[in-house]
């Protein structure tokens, strides 16, 4: 006998699945987001694994810097289905790019920031944390 029954979560199961405030899930929702959302007999939000994933793929996208109109703009085409694969490539590749060129960018820093750390810790060590900003910031 096979379960064709499909599993299905609530509101607040997703948001302890994905992080995501129940607030956050009602505006993807409203956002579309998602596909539309079903409700149970009482009127509820029920939610799939499927939609989990997706949540979980929309909250990185977002998390990492994705305006949310080009997120509603791949996620139409994904619902679109066949087709239009190029386009949702292309807005995945062009994203990748501003998250590469981001991380390089924090690298950048943190390299600047590991720098100054290095500046304090051998001027405290050495006693001369005072001379520090006596003539500007100085990038010893």
């Amino acid at each position: 006998m096979s379960n064709d029954v499909e599993t299905t979560l609530s509101i607040g199961e997703v948001s302890a699945l994905t992080g995501l405030a129940t607030h956050t899930l009602r505006f993807y929702e409203q956002q579309g987001l998602l596909a539309a959302v079903r409700r149970n007999a009482a009127g509820r939000r029920v939610f799939t694994q499927e939609d989990v994933t997706w949540l979980r793929v929309c909250s990185k996208l977002r998390s990492s810097g994705m305006p949310l109109p080009e997120i509603q703009h791949y996620a139409q085409l994904a619902r679109e289905g066949a087709g239009n694969e190029a386009e949702r490539f292309a807005i995945l590749r062009r994203h990748e790019e501003r998250v590469q060129q981001q991380v390089a960018d924090l690298q950048e820093a943190l390299a600047t920031i590991h720098a100054k750390v290095e500046t304090y810790a051998r001027h405290l060590d050495a006693g001369t944390a005072d001379q520090l900003w006596r003539d500007g910031p100085g990038c010893d």
